[in-house]
């Protein structure tokens, strides 16, 4: 069966090397398109990937990106056309799913955020979701639903080895208290400007901390160029560095004393890893993310006063490996195995 995958945002990359990799284990024949977006392609060259660039980011105005996801589904038609895929994969690619449901290929949409926005125009032939989430906060029909275990982030955390050499390239010293913050999603649907003020907080109490040095890793240019003109006198001191290239987000969590986002993936990445991690997200909350809180794998901020008082800034001892646990590498095979059993039904 040819399945293809379309890598539409930068998260989607690491979640889908270890996929990619048992599909064609198995045999199946693996397609690639991904979206020029965030640190997409640099981060799915880095895996080696080999794949079709289609499309670009539109920005954060609503009807633009209405019109950049009906004008990527047309570029992906002569892909579509000389692929010809039997089963069309995303972990959220809308431009993807409108390209299937018009050409009419058989379509999964895996997610693990249940209040983003899905068109019913459109809607997926089959969906999968980690099984936390609750059947009731699932807007499809239940025979369309499949399950996997655990968290997303641990269908890549399993296989996770660190790599020591990023505190060199990165500057970071061992005497320091490492930081890698996460801005919040400020050009997304779902954007809270309260996560903004949290995050103000965030820099303004990890600046006036001597022992702390701030990894930063800002979404786009232009939310770098806003951090860079509103704290320019920490980037001169060296209290903040952002990395010249992309970075696997794994390792620099692994190699961080605590993680401070204002996005899931990063957030749920330092759960999987069991890194202390504070979320200034502040949009609906998920059942991924309050099972994390509910398990004391992740610590929910939501007012500055939360900053102030709930980070807490210390060194953790750094093992050379984590412990991911083989329950968690269970997500790997369940997803491989719903790709495979919904390729057989199709070809069938």
């Amino acid at each position: 069966m040819k399945i293809w995958i379309d890598l539409d945002n930068s998260p989607h990359v690491p979640f889908f090397v270890p996929i990619i990799r048992e599909l064609e284990r198995r045999g199946h024949t693996v397609m690639l398109t991904a979206r020029n977006a965030f640190q997409v392609c640099e981060l799915a060259d880095s895996y080696g990937l080999a794949y079709k660039l289609v499309g670009h980011h539109y920005g954060k105005n609503g009807f633009l990106k209405a019109y950049g996801v009906c004008v990527r589904a047309l570029q992906l038609f002569p892909f579509m056309l000389r692929a010809n895929p039997g089963l069309a994969v995303s972990h959220g690619s809308r431009s993807q799913l409108l390209a299937a449901a018009i050409r009419r290929i058989p379509s999964l949409l895996i997610f693990d955020y249940e209040f983003a926005r899905h068109l019913e125009l459109m809607g997926p032939r089959w969906v999968m979701t980690p099984e936390v989430i609750p059947t009731s906060a699932i807007p499809y029909n239940q025979c369309k639903v499949l399950r996997y275990p655990g968290i997303k982030e641990d269908v890549y955390a399993a296989s996770f080895k660190p790599n020591p050499s990023i505190k060199d390239k990165l500057g970071l010293n061992e005497d320091s208290v490492i930081v890698t913050v996460r801005p919040p999603a400020s050009e997304a649907h779902y954007h809270n400007p309260e996560a903004d003020k949290l995050f103000d907080a965030v820099i303004e109490l990890l600046s006036h901390t001597p022992s702390t040095k701030i990894v930063l890793l800002p979404r786009n240019g232009r939310q770098e160029a806003l951090v860079r003109r509103t704290w320019p006198e920490l980037f001169s001191a060296g209290k903040i560095t952002i990395p010249e290239h992309a970075v696997d987000g794994l390792n620099l969590v692994w190699y961080s004393d605590l993680v401070i986002s204002g996005g899931g993936t990063m957030n749920r990445e330092a759960a999987a890893l069991g890194v202390p991690v504070y979320s200034i997200f502040r949009g609906q909350i998920g059942a991924v993310d309050r099972f994390l809180a509910e398990e004391g794998r992740l610590i929910l901020l939501e007012s500055c006063e939360d900053v102030r008082n709930k980070i807490v800034l210390k060194k953790r001892g750094v093992t050379d490996m984590p412990n991911t646990g083989n329950k968690r590498r269970s997500a790997l095979s369940v997803i491989v195995d719903n790709v495979v059993l919904l390729a057989g039904s199709v070809c069938n």
